[in-house]
C-alpha cells in the first residue's frame, strides 16, 4: 500500500493516534499487542508509513475496531475539520517550500494535537467566510506574505535581468524603448506583436494585453502609453527568459488558479521592472535624491519618471525593492487606492498593499470601513477629481503620525487618472518609518514644506475628536470603550 498519497497517510495516522489514545495505550503497550515496533508505530502516526494488509489486521484488532472502521470514517468529530482540510488538497496548494516548511512537518503538527488544530482550522474557515476570503484571495495573501518575508528583494531576479541586458547589449540605467523590447520578443522568442490587437473588442478596453500561446501572438491595447507598453513587453520577456510556464494569458491576473500562477506573474513583473530600472543606476539616483535637503514639491520624482520613462507604480514599487536591501529602510508599506467618483458618493478601494516589517497598525485591505480622509492618498484623489482639466500627475509628501501607536511615516504619494480606464483615478503611496536610519539617509524628511498630520487607518477605529474629515462614526472605538466600562463595573461589583 505504498502508493498511498501523503494526505492519505496523514489521515490514517491521525485515526490510529486517536484510537490509541481512546484505548489509553502508549506506544510500548500498542507495540506489545500488535508485535509492531515502537518506531514503526510512531512513523504511522506521523503519516510517514501506511501498513500492509497483515499489519492492518493486527492494528485493528489491538485498537478494538474492524479493518473497515480503521480505514474509513472518524472515531471523533473533532477531527472532521482536519479531514476536510486534507481531503480538499488544500495543503498541497500551500507554497510551504517557499516558507522553509515541509508538508511532513505540518503533518506532525496536526498529529501532535489534532483536536486543537481542528478547532483552529474551523476558526480560520469561519474568518475567511466573514472576510469573503476566496481561494484566489488566499493565493494573493500567500504571495504578499512571501514578499514580506523576503523584504520584497530577490537577488536571482535582479541577476537574471542584468544577465539579459548583457546578453542583448542593452543599456543598463538608460531608457530602453518599447521598439527594442518588441524586436527582442519577436527575434528571440518568436512572438508576433499586434499593437492594436484589442481594438476590435471594446469590452476588453480595460485590459492591457492578451497572449495567444498557440500562435505566439501578443495583442496589445492601442491606448497604452510607451511606459506601459515597455513594462508589458518586459513582462513577456520575463515569462520566457525565466521559463515561467504557469501563467494567465492576460496582462493582469483576472483570477488566480494556483499559487504558482500568482508567483509567476509577480516574477515576470519584477523582472520587467529590474530590466527597465536597473538596480545600480536607480540606487545611485536614490542616493542623490536623499542627499537633497529640500522636498522641492517632488520635482525629483518627475525627473526620475522622465529619465526612466517609468510609471508611478514602477517607480514606487522599485523603491520597495531597493530601500530595504541597500538603504536599511526595512519598515515600509505601499498602498494603491482606486477612486471611483459616483453621484451617490465617492468610493475608495485598496487593491494593492504591501507592508514590510509590520507594526501594530492593522492591514488596510482587509477592512470594509471608511479609510481615513487625512491620508494624502485619499485627499489628493479628491483634489484631482475637482480640477478641470485634470493634470496627468500630482505628487505630494506627508509625515503621517498614527494616532494610537505614535509611529510616524514619511509618505510620498503620486495620483493620476486611471489609464487606460480614465473613469477611475489612482493613488500610489509609499510610506517609510521615520526612525534613526531614515533621519540619517533621507535629508529632506524634515523640510517644513512637508505637512505633518495625525492619521488613522479608518474612521471607525479613530478616537480623534472634532475631525473635519471624518466620514463615519468611530464605532469600533465606541464598542471598545463600552467593553472597557463594562469590565470596570464588573470589577467594582466584585470588590464589594
Amino acid at each position: 500500500m505504498s502508493h498511498k498519497s501523503p494526505n492519505e497517510r496523514i489521515l490514517f495516522g491521525l485515526k490510529v493516534k486517536q484510537l490509541r489514545q481512546q484505548q489509553q495505550l502508549n506506544f510500548a503497550e500498542l507495540g506489545k499487542k500488535t508485535g509492531l515496533s515502537v518506531s514503526y508505530l510512531n512513523e504511522i502516526e506521523k503519516g510517514k508509513k501506511y501498513p500492509r494488509p497483515e499489519k492492518m489486521a493486527l492494528l485493528a484488532s489491538a485498537l478494538g475496531v474492524t479493518e473497515e472502521a480503521l480505514c474509513q470514517g472518524w472515531p471523533d468529530k473533532t477531527l472532521t475539520p482536519v479531514s476536510a482540510l486534507l481531503q480538499s488538497n488544500f495543503l498541497n496548494e500551500l507554497p510551504l517550500d517557499l516558507f522553509g516548511m515541509e508538508l511532513q512537518k505540518v503533518a506532525e503538527l496536526i498529529a501532535s494535537s489534532p483536536a486543537k488544530v481542528g478547532a483552529f482550522i474551523s476558526t480560520l474557515i469561519e474568518l475567511s467566510r466573514n472576510y469573503t476570503q476566496t481561494e484566489e484571495h488566499f493565493y494573493f495573501g500567500a504571495l504578499r506574505a512571501y514578499l514580506e518575508l523576503h523584504n520584497n528583494y530577490f537577488e536571482d531576479l535582479e541577476a537574471a535581468a542584468e544577465n539579459f541586458l548583457k546578453e542583448n547589449k542593452l543599456p543598463a540605467g538608460r531608457l530602453i524603448s518599447p521598439g527594442s523590447l518588441a524586436e527582442l520578443l519577436e527575434r528571440r522568442f518568436g512572438y508576433q506583436i499586434v499593437n492594436d490587437g484589442l481594438d476590435q473588442y471594446p469590452e476588453l478596453s480595460g485590459i492591457r494585453a492578451v497572449f495567444i500561446p498557440a500562435k505566439r501572438r501578443l495583442l496589445l491595447n492601442s491606448h497604452l502609453s510607451d511606459t506601459q507598453k515597455s513594462f508589458q513587453l518586459g513582462k513577456e520577456i520575463g515569462f520566457n527568459y525565466l521559463q515561467l510556464c504557469e501563467r494567465a494569458n492576460t496582462a493582469k491576473l483576472l483570477r488566480a488558479h494556483s499559487f504558482e500562477e500568482a508567483l509567476s506573474h509577480f516574477k515576470a513583473g519584477y523582472f520587467s521592472a529590474a530590466l527597465l530600472l536597473n538596480r545600480n543606476a536607480f540606487k545611485a539616483d536614490l542616493e542623490k535624491w536623499f542627499r537633497q535637503t529640500a522636498w522641492n514639491n517632488g520635482s525629483y520624482i518627475f525627473q526620475l519618471m522622465e529619465q526612466y520613462q517609468a510609471s508611478p507604480e514602477m517607480l514606487l514599487q522599485r523603491m520597495t525593492n531597493l530601500l530595504p536591501a541597500f538603504f536599511g529602510l526595512e519598515k515600509l508599506f505601499i498602498l494603491r487606492f482606486i477612486h471611483t467618483p459616483a453621484p451617490e458618493g465617492d468610493r475608495f478601494k485598496i487593491d494593492k498593499e504591501l507592508r514590510l516589517q509590520r507594526g501594530n497598525e492593522p492591514a488596510f485591505h482587509t477592512l470594509h470601513e471608511h479609510y481615513c480622509r487625512r491620508w494624502q492618498s485619499i485627499s489628493l484623489l479628491q483634489q484631482l477629481q475637482q480640477l478641470h482639466p485634470r493634470p496627468e500627475l500630482m505628487v505630494r509628501a506627508q509625515r503621517a503620525v498614527f494616532v494610537e501607536s505614535g509611529e510616524e511615516y514619511l509618505c510620498i504619494t503620486i495620483v493620476s487618472p486611471g489609464y487606460p480606464s480614465p473613469e477611475h483615478n489612482v493613488s500610489l503611496t509609499i510610506g517609510i518609518l521615520v526612525n534613526e536610519e531614515l533621519r540619517k539617509k533621507v535629508l529632506f524628511w524634515e523640510d517644513p514644506a512637508i505637512e505633518i498630520r495625525a492619521v488613522n487607518v479608518t474612521c471607525e477605529r479613530c478616537p480623534l475628536n472634532n475631525c473635519a474629515e471624518r466620514a463615519a462614526a468611530p464605532t469600533v472605538v465606541e464598542a471598545r470603550e463600552r467593553r472597557r466600562r463594562l469590565q470596570q463595573l464588573l470589577r467594582e461589583i466584585e470588590a464589594l
